[in-house]
């Protein structure tokens, strides 16, 4: 059960105009934007950063995703309490979730088989 480090940083706000606006600030460009108040930025070579408006009575989260190079040869770790096995996404990838041992999520991002 290998990683390669972290993917994206999937970011809720209650205002996605004044955070995008915020990480362009610090040197974030956007990459694209949606119809729904959401879009994903990116600060060089690193990780993405997407961003999502959440309702006001929702709390924001931040959740980080780390990479996966093929879900399909990505071995099981008694280690490792999987919450939810590896999933296709409406967005083009593939997720999977799973749990520390401090009861934190993590999410594993890997692209869709071919």
């Amino acid at each position: 059960m290998t990683t390669e480090g972290i993917e994206a940083v999937f970011l809720e706000t209650r205002n996605w105009g004044k955070a995008a606006k915020f990480f362009q600030a610090l040197g974030f460009e956007l990459e694209f934007s949606t119809d729904h108040a959401s879009g994903q930025l990116r600060n060089g070579d690193g990780p993405y950063l997407f961003i999502a408006e959440v309702p006001a009575d929702r709390e924001p989260q931040v959740q980080i995703v780390l990479k996966v190079p093929d879900a399909d040869a990505f071995g099981s770790d008694p280690a490792v309490e999987v919450v939810t096995p590896f999933e296709d996404t409406h967005y083009g990838t593939r997720e999977m979730t799973v749990r520390d041992p401090d009861g934190r999520l993590w999410s594993l991002q890997a692209p869709v088989r071919n």
